[in-house]
Order: C-alpha cells, then sequence, then structure tokens
C-alpha cells in the first residue's frame, strides 16, 4: 500500500483507509481534479457553503487553501481530508476535522462536502465511519460536534446513521451562502461510538505529533 497514494509530500504523510476508500490530507497535485469537481458542483453546494473566494478554483487559491491546512496543522487546530476510493483513486469529496480543543474539552467539530455526481451513494457515510474511530482511538478526542441546517434531510440522515445525536438548534448559527442561517447542532460522544455494533477498524498510517 502506498503511503501518499498518489503525489509525494510531508503534509499528505496521513492515510486513514477502510472500505475500499482512504482519507488524506491534499496536496498540490490534486488541484486539477478537486477543481473540476468542485467546479462542476458548484450549484449543487452553494446553498450548504460559506461564499467561496473569487479564486477559490484557481491554482492560487488552492495553494493559499493548503498553506491554510498546513498552518492549522503544524498548530494542532484542524486537519482537512479529501475523500478518495481506493480503485481507482478518484476524489469524492472532502472532511474536516476543525476547532480541535484540548484540555477539559477533547472536542473537535466535523464538517464535510460531497461532488454532486458521487452524493447519495453512501461514499460519505463510509467517509464518517472511517474518522470517527480515527478520532475517538488515535487522537483520544471525546466528542465530535457536527451542524447541518435544518431543511438538509441527507445530512441529516447521515449523522443519524452514524450515531450522532441531535443536541439543540442554533439561530444564525452560521453564514451559509452570504447569509446567517439557522442550524440543528448534533454530537457523538467516545462512549457513543464505543457501544455501537459493527465498527470501523480503519488502518492508520502516520500521524502529526502536534495531535497526539
Amino acid at each position: 500500500m502506498s503511503l501518499l497514494r498518489p503525489g509525494s509530500s510531508t503534509d499528505a504523510e496521513l492515510l486513514i483507509e477502510a472500505g475500499g476508500y482512504y482519507l488524506r490530507p491534499p496536496i498540490m497535485s490534486d488541484f486539477r481534479n478537486w477543481g473540476a469537481l468542485r467546479s462542476e458542483s458548484r450549484a449543487f453546494l452553494k446553498p450548504w457553503e460559506p461564499l467561496w473566494p473569487s479564486d477559490d478554483l484557481t491554482k492560487t487559491g488552492f495553494r493559499r487553501r493548503l498553506r491554510r491546512y498546513s498552518r492549522d496543522r503544524k498548530e494542532g487546530r484542524s486537519l482537512s481530508f479529501l475523500l478518495f476510493r481506493s480503485r481507482t483513486d478518484d476524489i469524492l469529496g472532502g472532511l474536516t476535522l476543525s476547532n480541535i480543543r484540548r484540555g477539559v474539552s477533547q472536542t473537535t467539530t466535523l464538517g464535510y462536502w460531497m461532488g454532486q455526481r458521487h452524493a447519495g451513494k453512501g461514499h460519505m457515510s463510509a467517509a464518517v465511519a472511517m474518522i470517527l474511530p480515527f478520532c475517538f482511538d488515535v487522537l483520544g478526542l471525546h466528542r465530535i460536534e457536527a451542524a447541518c441546517l435544518p431543511s438538509n434531510m441527507p445530512s441529516i440522515r447521515l449523522l443519524e446513521k452514524a450515531g450522532f445525536h441531535r443536541e439543540g438548534y442554533a439561530r444564525n448559527y452560521l453564514l451559509i451562502n452570504g447569509s446567517w442561517q439557522d442550524h440543528l447542532l448534533f454530537a457523538c460522544l467516545a462512549e457513543d461510538h464505543a457501544s455501537r455494533p459493527g465498527k470501523v477498524a480503519p488502518s492508520v498510517e502516520g500521524i502529526l505529533k502536534e495531535f497526539l
């Protein structure tokens, strides 16, 4: 099994793999395929995401994104991944662990996106099933939070299927598509995950010391 799959960068020296999928941090050689998938999915993603910068799909914008990801990793604040199909190395979407808090909190916030042509096929459910044991068993976190718009039924079903519990309703919680919007709040605790049958046991290669 290749560690970086494909390309080579120290920023990508983290690989989580299970069930025909793998997650790894994005690298510069991903730009063409990432940009194509995001571009063709723009209308599909727009209602659920913050406004995109004007140069978001340019090589300059992608390079700036990678610099931000690298800085956040080095500071132990977040980890960003792309989701790939193992058999073809196709990019399917992305997943982020942001706002990682240690101390008495041991918490992170989960976010994700899926390319339109790959949506509704169970790919993100597989990715979330991979990231939960990584968060709890490797990073040693206790709580994973997630939020979604009340109208986003696919995301609600995904979180509930993954073992998240609905905990509240936050008014004007996030600035999405140019306007402040209410969100449903979900969380999955380490004990919630431990009690679930049939958990995924992903292969994990490499880890940055900032997160241990």
